[in-house]
Formats: structure tokens, C-alpha cells, sequence
């Protein structure tokens, strides 16, 4: 059975079970109402009737008469005064009978003459001075009936009583009308019911897109298996903006610090990755969260025509990026590599000429300068300066790509490093991410020679470094390019664009309670600026071991 249907079953079962009882209730109720307004009605009937001025007379009368005289086929009792008022009573209000007995429960008065004298067939109850409502059975039939004293014109004394009934078939024909009135009530709010449950269980179906629970049940265990087993970070939102679903890795890889049933622009997405999920494109971009850079693509989710929201895959690119800067770093090592090849194949070219002409003292003398050298390559001048060998190799091996781009990389003259790093890691990004937006920008530029001045200062174990360059300086806001996204080179050249090593770089001097800030826009030389490109300056507290000395 489809569930839309077990929803309506089930619906309209407890809307017809709930009505049920409350029609029997309303009943039961009407019933003992309806009883009761009748009894009130026969004993205001009765109360009238035993005040009577006329009829506690003649009862009175009869009471304190010789035995014999109310008995049956008296004639005086047929044309007495109790007998008339209480026959015109009984016509006037449409009671069933209104019967007047004396203190021994004998008939004075009765619809059926034939009957006066004779005793009531039912417990003359009201002769004991109260007033009694019962429902009993008589010789007339079943009836609501009042029981009144009639007390004694010229004392406290009960005389007589009046009995008053009303007849259980007009107590039902009244019930019957309420309750015909209360079954269409009970009919229309069943019809109302089920048609209710007809639309939730249509309602049920379109939230369901039409799934029934089995199905629902595997595409959770699926949405499990999946959302936990990618190895990515995924984040869902509805139409409304309102977080669906967020695994582990989205949780670990972008720092959330909210979750589902929340709204996107709650749980702690960066300003880039926020825009993505508002405009999915369909198409991978490079973001920078905390310290990790991650790839991220949006794609909105559409089923038979409707909006259901949007998905937000995250994969983790940082290894990638120190997979690239090694990369780079072996690609420098080529090059220097390369260049030896080059100075070794000219220098070999020489001593092959001189030996060839058999001039072994200028070949052994050429040997002799070539070993007292040391090398074949020039290293970067004030390397020496540097005390850790991680960053003196890596800026070497930067110099050297740098040659390759016909940019010199120059060591400023301030430069002392005299302590090993503590994060070499995070030291080598954030400079080398300076670095090359540097040689980059030289290279461009329209300055030649192109060059790159770097000044490392170290101060009780705070690094500073400058990166200034010979390009055209900065195009925009100052402040703007260390947003993600913002980049003046070929946005198509890398998978998931550009514009994200600043924002990296600064965020990693961030973390370590530093920052990274444009000191010169750049595009004209000065005293301060003597390069005339942009310049750099990143402050990174405690990334070195103080105490290595004083610059």
C-alpha cells in the first residue's frame, strides 16, 4: 500500500474515531439534558398546580373526610375542583397526566375518571414533604415525573401530593431532533476529515517527491554512505537558504562552527565561499580557508521543475599547493642544473682548445681557478646572512627560477637571520608567495634590468619581510588584493582560478598573530621605494628561536 494512502487511511480512521466519541458523548449528554429539562418543566407544573388555592382546599377537604368518601365511582371526586384544574393543567401544558392524590396516596385526580378513587400504582414519595423528579412507569406508561406535597390550607400539614409526568416519547422525539442536528454536524466534520486528510497526504507525497518510505530509508543509508566516504567536504542548503546537510570533512576543512537547521551565511563560511553558494556556477574556484586552501564547485539541485536548493563540494587542495611550491622548487633546481650544464660544456670547450694546441700550463692554470672557486654558479649574494638552511636553500632556488625569467633576486643589504625557524612551512609560504607575485611582476613590467629586492629582518624571534619589486605597481585597492579572488594575471592558466596566494599568505600571518600589508602601491621610484614596484611587508611573530642574536 503507497504511503500517501496509509496517510489517508490512518487520517480519516482517527478523524472518524475522534468524532465517534464525541457524538456519544454529546448523547449521552444531550440525553440526560433533555431529561432534565423535562423534569424541571414537570415539576414547575406540579408546584403550580399544588398552590392552588382552590385545589389545596378541596384536598384538604377530602383529607379530613370519613373513610369511604374517596373511593372509587364517587361522583363528587369526578366533579370536584382538583379534578377540573388539574385536567385543565394537564390540556393547557401537554402533559401526559397530572394526577392529585390525599395523604393516603388515593386518586382525587386522574386523566381517566375511571381510575379516581383508586390508589397510585408508583411510591406517593412527595407525601413525606419533599419534592421529588423521577423517571418510573406508570399506568399510562413511562414518564418524567415531578412529585410536589400539597400542604394544608390552614397548616403546615402534607395533605395530599400532585404528580406531574411528561412522557419519555417527547423526551425522545426531542432528543431524536438534537441528535439529527449533531449527526450532520458529525457527517460534515468527517467529510471535512477526510478531505484534510486527502490534501496532507497529497501534501506528504509532493515533500516526498513522490518517494515511499522504503525508499526514503535507502537514499538515507545511501546519503550515510556517501556523504561519509567521499574523502570531500559537502555542504546542502533547501530554496530558503537553510543548512541541510554538512558532513565531517566540510566541518574540518572549512573551520564551520554551525550546522544543520541553521541559515549559510550562519556557520562560519568565508565571503568568497558564501557568494559561490548564493551563485553556484557550476564551476570549481580556489578559496582560502583558515590556513588550508580548498577547491570548491555549487551546483543547484532541480527535481521534476523544482528548486530543492544547493550543493557545495569541498576538496582540500593545500597538498596540492606544497606539491606545486615543490614543484617549483625542483624546477628552480633544473635550472640551476641546466645552467651548470651550460658552464661546464663551455668550460670543457675551452680546455679542450687549450689542450689541443698542447698549452697544458694555461689548461692547468684555467683547472686551478676553476677548483679554488668553489662552484660554477654564483649563489645568491648574502645567502651567508641566513642561518636556517631550509630558507636559504629555498631562496636560492627562487633566485635561481628567477634567472630563468630574466629577473634578479637581490638579498637587501639589512638582511640577518642568525636563528633556525620554528615554522619553516609557514615562513617559506608566506614568503615565497611574495616572492613570486614579485618576480611575476618584474617579469611583466616594463623596467629592465627586472629585479627583486627581499629584506629578512629577525628581532627576539619575530620575522619581517620586505618584498619590493621593479614592476608597474598595483592596480588595485590595497586592501582589496589580499581578497580572494582579486587578481591582475589570466584567470584561466590555473584549475579553480586565481587570487588566492594573498589571502593565504595573510591568513598565515594572521594565525600567528602577524599580518602581511602593502607598504608602497608602487608605480613611480622614491627615496623609500627605490625599485618603483609594489612592496610587501609581512610581520610574523615567533616563527623563529629568539635569542639567536640582534640585527
Amino acid at each position: 500500500m503507497r504511503l500517501r494512502t496509509q496517510v489517508l487511511l490512518l487520517q480519516s480512521g482517527v478523524v472518524a474515531v475522534a468524532v465517534g466519541v464525541g457524538f456519544g458523548f454529546f448523547a449521552t449528554t444531550t440525553e440526560n439534558r433533555v431529561g432534565d429539562e423535562h423534569g424541571q418543566r414537570a415539576l414547575a407544573i406540579a408546584r403550580t398546580v399544588a398552590a392552588d388555592a382552590d385545589v389545596r382546599a378541596d384536598v384538604t377537604r377530602f383529607a379530613a373526610a370519613d373513610d369511604g368518601v374517596v373511593a372509587p365511582g364517587n361522583e363528587e371526586l369526578a366533579d370536584s375542583a382538583v379534578q377540573q384544574a388539574a385536567e385543565s393543567t394537564r390540556v393547557a401544558t401537554g402533559a401526559l397526566f397530572v394526577v392529585v392524590t390525599d395523604e393516603k396516596g388515593l386518586r382525587l385526580a386522574h386523566p381517566d375518571p375511571d381510575r379516581l378513587g383508586l390508589r397510585v400504582s408508583t411510591d406517593p414519595t412527595a407525601l413525606s414533604g419533599a419534592e421529588v423528579v423521577v423517571r418510573e412507569r406508570g399506568t399510562l406508561g413511562d414518564s418524567v415525573r415531578a412529585k410536589v406535597p400539597v400542604i394544608a390550607t390552614d397548616s403546615d400539614v402534607v395533605v395530599g401530593e400532585v404528580s406531574v409526568g411528561i412522557s419519555t416519547a417527547e423526551v425522545g422525539a426531542e432528543l431524536w431532533s438534537d441528535l439529527r442536528w449533531a449527526a450532520l454536524v458529525v457527517a460534515l466534520a468527517l467529510g471535512a476529515g477526510v478531505v484534510g486528510s486527502a490534501l496532507l497526504a497529497a501534501r506528504w507525497k509532493k515533500l516526498t517527491l513522490g518517494l515511499e518510505p522504503e525508499q526514503l530509508a535507502q537514499l538515507v543509508r545511501e546519503q550515510e554512505a556517501v556523504l561519509h566516504g567521499v574523502g570531500e567536504g559537502i555542504v546542502g542548503v533547501d530554496a530558503d537558504g537553510m543548512v541541510t546537510v554538512v558532513n565531517a570533512d566540510a566541518s574540518r576543512l572549512l573551520d564551520l562552527h554551525g550546522g544543520v537547521g541553521e541559515r549559510i551565511d550562519e556557520i562560519g563560511l568565508t565571503p568568497r565561499l558564501l557568494e559561490l553558494m548564493n551563485n553556484p556556477d557550476d564551476e570549481a574556484i580556489a578559496a582560502a580557508a583558515g590556513d588550508r586552501v580548498v577547491l570548491a564547485m555549487a551546483s543547484r539541485v532541480v527535481r521534476d521543475g523544482r528548486d530543492l536548493g544547493t550543493v557545495m563540494s569541498v576538496r582540500d587542495r593545500t597538498d596540492v599547493q606544497n606539491l606545486t611550491r615543490e614543484l617549483d622548487s625542483v624546477q628552480a633546481i633544473g635550472a640551476v642544473l641546466r645552467a651548470q650544464q651550460h658552464e661546464f660544456g663551455n668550460r670543457l670547450h675551452l680546455l679542450y682548445g687549450l689542450l689541443s694546441r698542447g698549452d697544458t700550463a694555461a689548461a692547468t692554470e684555467f683547472l686551478e681557478t676553476l677548483v679554488g672557486s668553489g662552484g660554477v654558479v654564483d649563489e645568491l649574494a648574502g645567502a651567508e646572512d641566513i642561518a636556517d638552511p631550509n630558507l636559504r636553500a629555498f631562496l636560492i632556488a627562487k633566485a635561481a627560477h628567477a634567472r630563468e625569467r630574466d629577473v634578479t633576486l637581490v638579498l637587501g643589504e639589512n638582511t640577518w637571520i642568525p636563528s633556525p625557524l620554528v615554522h619553516p612551512v609557514d615562513v617559506t609560504t608566506v614568503v615565497g608567495n611574495l616572492v613570486d607575485n614579485a618576480v611575476d611582476a618584474a617579469a611583466d613590467g616594463p623596467a629592465r634590468p627586472a629585479e627583486v629586492e627581499i629584506d629578512l629582518v629577525e628581532h627576539d624571534g619575530t620575522l619581517i619581510a620586505t618584498v619590493g619589486d621593479t614592476g608597474p605597481g598595483l592596480a588595485v585597492d590595497p586592501e582589496e588584493v589580499f581578497r580572494e579572488g582579486v587578481t591582475t594575471k589570466p584567470v584561466g592558466d590555473r584549475p579553480g582560478g586565481r587570487g588566492i596566494g594573498l589571502a593565504l599568505t595573510r591568513q598565515l600571518a594572521r594565525k600567528h598573530g602577524g599580518d602581511v600589508v602593502v607598504g608602497d602601491s608602487g608605480g613611480r621610484r622614491t627615496a623609500e621605494n627605490p625599485t618603483g614596484g609594489a612592496v610587501f611587508v609581512a610581520t610574523l611573530p615567533g616563527v623563529c628561536e629568539p635569542g639567536g642574536g640582534e640585527s
